[in-house]
């Protein structure tokens, strides 16, 4: 088994979002395979509504994240995510239509994580409607995907529920703190779990850190 990085995340969370921008430097620069795991922060219980002190936090916490990392948050998402108070702030359907991807696609999870988040926090749409999802899923050649999350049966909803259950467990396994975490998975199994702080702060610390625990 070769050497690589899992990411545990959530589509609704803000960081994760700026992650992706530093990201794919981190994975040409180390060579390591991606493997994203969903912990389904911001979903069932998790799941809230979005009411004006929360789109007030929201909103200064994207701009810190957009004044470090360089990623978008644009007016649009403003106006018509945080300031729509019928639209709950809930990752559920958005991961659910990560896990249609990783049944039909895996290899293109992270670039249908990236499009969902482009769509919410770039073109301000609402990501909590199926219709919004399949329309993503479908401009990105994923059809298969898309009539997958249009008609979830058991296969995929079991699917569903194990990867958000593998995704908690190893977060607390690995003593991991929200999301994102980062954890470097060794040829043997063994957990190294990363500072994700240092790809917003500095990529280049990261990638050492990982080349660091890839040689060890």
């Amino acid at each position: 088994m070769s050497r690589t990085l899992v990411y545990l995340f959530d589509p609704l969370c803000g960081w994760c979002y700026g992650a992706a921008g530093p990201l794919p430097q981190v994975l040409e620069s180390t060579g390591l395979a991606l493997r994203l795991i969903p912990t389904g922060l911001f979903s069932g219980s998790g799941a809230r509504v979005m009411d004006d002190d929360f789109a007030a936090y929201a909103w200064s916490n994207d701009q810190r994240i957009e004044r470090l990392t360089g990623q978008v948050f644009s007016e649009r998402y403003r106006d018509h995510v945080l300031a729509d108070r019928l639209q709950a702030f809930d990752s559920g359907p958005s991961t659910l239509a990560l896990s249609a991807v990783n049944l039909t696609a895996p290899e293109r999870e992270f670039e249908a994580l990236k499009a969902i988040q482009a769509a919410r926090y770039v073109d301000g749409l609402d990501v909590t409607r199926v219709e919004t999802l399949t329309a993503v899923l479908a401009n990105l050649g994923l059809d298969t995907a898309a009539e997958r999350l249009t008609r979830p049966d058991s296969a995929l909803l079991q699917v569903n529920d194990d990867r958000v259950g593998q995704g908690r467990a190893l977060l607390r396994r690995v003593g991991g703190q929200g999301v994102p975490t980062f954890v470097l998975q060794q040829a043997d199994d063994a957990l190294q779990l990363l500072p994700a702080s240092a790809i917003f702060s500095d990529p280049r610390a990261f990638i050492r850190e990982l080349s660091a625990g890839v040689k060890s």
